[in-house]
């Protein structure tokens, strides 16, 4: 398959957004986007996926170390919910520790602590997308 996928890291506050390239084998941090609520934040999912020419979005389901899903995977799974009534097709990837590795990455790039609160949930995005993308070859 072809085509660009969105990959959406699913905070409470916060959903750190990356983008497949057309050929899906590279994935690139995108922004971070603050949630206003279900129906918003549906259109703006829906608005990138036109404006990147996305077909699909992934999901980081947290899950916890042991494998079992906790409340955290039950609210990223209401919103795909949100998506999927909208018609956007959604895949969940496993994203334990994309957070602890999108840090790493971002502290020995030499990037402050200040500047990386900004810049690690798009970064955890794109540590997602990439696992995605690794599993489907």
């Amino acid at each position: 398959m072809t085509g660009r996928i969105l990959a959406l890291d699913v905070g409470d506050v916060r959903i750190g957004i990356a983008v497949s390239d057309a050929l899906r084998m590279i994935a690139t941090p995108h922004s971070v986007y603050t949630r206003v609520g279900y129906g918003p934040d549906v259109k703006h999912i829906q608005k990138l996926l036109t404006e990147t020419d996305a077909g699909m979005v992934v999901c980081g389901l947290p899950r916890n170390m042991d494998g079992s899903e906790g409340f955290q995977a039950e609210k990223v799974k209401a919103f795909a919910d949100k998506l999927r009534e909208s018609g956007i097709e959604v895949a969940f990837q496993d994203e334990r520790l994309s957070t602890v590795s999108a840090h790493q990455a971002l502290i020995e790039g030499g990037m402050r602590r200040d500047q990386r609160k900004g810049t690690v949930d798009k970064v955890a995005a794109a540590v997602i997308l990439q696992a995605y993308l690794d599993s489907q070859r």
